[in-house]
């Protein structure tokens, strides 16, 4: 199967296949390869006469393959491109025309939110003939990875605090991501680092007040400014919300209980371990020295406790902004 970086090289290069079966949970990928064939495939004259968007709720296969088979005006190719077709109904008919493509067609059919399954013939035919592309969503813990990528393929570089504070903030949607990065590389000289301080000022991330900050200053035991995160989350409840914390911490803790079992203590290799930066892995260092494997152990439970407890299980009547600043101090004492 190819990967996304590679299809958009072939894209960039003109090397089309005459179908494209893009389907899978994440849209971003999706969308980037449809906007890729059509930036590419055909010039500004030549799409007006050769380039055809159709939407699955408002089509079927029999005019998506009467389009397809259509031959190109005064141009080497045409490009139909079908559009939210996880509405589309008898994807199945499409299965003798991938057999036999029209090679002067780009046909793409853009499958968004939820795969197709591979088993099917017409899915076997695509692969035989064309391109059968799954697009996989990214996780939590893989974003800041996706991020310092994206920059670096146009020529930026962001520090891992930077990146991390990114995903922190804007979640795993990297339509929303790609977005926010656009707009701060307006901001930025190419070549240059993002560090903290650029995001802050261009995007309105705290650098001091995050959940990642708060991390850190649990994993040192620093009472005061853990409590004082605390408190601004606290009264930040819509742009901290405590399940967020909650998520996090609760991923932070569980590395830290991976490090009492790990007999090699190597930062490569924990890193490689615990999937984090290297950057970080002194972080979880020091809190396994701070904390014993009971208390890290009291602490996972304590934040399935908070969990249920913000969900309305036992919450009495305490606002959520007084279950963050409870939930900070038990952790550490």
């Amino acid at each position: 199967m190819m990967n996304y970086k590679q299809l958009i090289v072939d894209i960039r290069q003109q090397k089309f296949k005459p179908v494209y079966l893009l389907h899978g949970e994440e849209p971003f990928f999706i969308d980037e390869i449809t906007h890729a064939v059509e930036e590419h495939a055909l010039s500004e004259d030549e799409k007006e006469f050769n380039q055809t968007i159709l939407y699955g709720r408002d089509t079927d296969v029999d005019q998506i393959i009467e389009a397809a088979k259509r031959f190109p005006m005064m141009a080497e190719r045409q490009v139909v491109i079908v559009r939210e077709a996880q509405n589309l109904r008898q994807l199945d008919k499409l299965e003798n025309y991938a057999l036999n493509p029209t090679s002067t067609t780009i046909l793409v059919i853009a499958h968004k939110y939820k795969k197709v399954d591979g088993r099917k013939k017409f899915a076997k035919n695509i692969a035989k003939s064309g391109v059968v592309f799954e697009s996989k969503i990214v996780y939590d813990n893989q974003i800041p990875d996706w991020i310092q990528n994206y920059l670096k393929s146009s020529d930026y570089q962001i520090t891992p605090k930077a990146s991390i504070l990114m995903g922190e903030f804007l979640g795993n949607n990297l339509g929303k991501i790609a977005n926010e990065l656009d707009k701060l590389k307006l901001n930025i000289d190419p070549g240059a680092t993002i560090d903290e301080n650029d995001i802050e000022k261009n995007v309105g991330i705290s650098k001091d007040f995050n959940n990642f900050e708060l991390q850190k200053a649990i994993g040192a035991k620093d009472v005061f400014k853990a409590t004082q995160i605390a408190r601004y989350f606290s009264q930040n409840t819509k742009d901290h919300p405590f399940v967020m914390t909650l998520s996090i911490l609760s991923s932070y803790f569980s590395k830290v209980m991976c490090i009492f079992f790990e007999k090699n203590k190597d930062k490569r290799h924990l890193a490689s371990k615990l999937k984090v930066n290297p950057f970080f892995v002194d972080d979880y260092l020091i809190a396994a020295k701070n904390y014993s494997g009971k208390k890290v152990q009291e602490n996972i439970s304590l934040i399935r406790e908070y969990d249920a407890r913000y969900k309305g299980v036992n919450a009495g009547n305490i606002p959520e902004g007084e279950l963050i600043k409870e939930f900070v101090h038990r952790l550490m004492h």
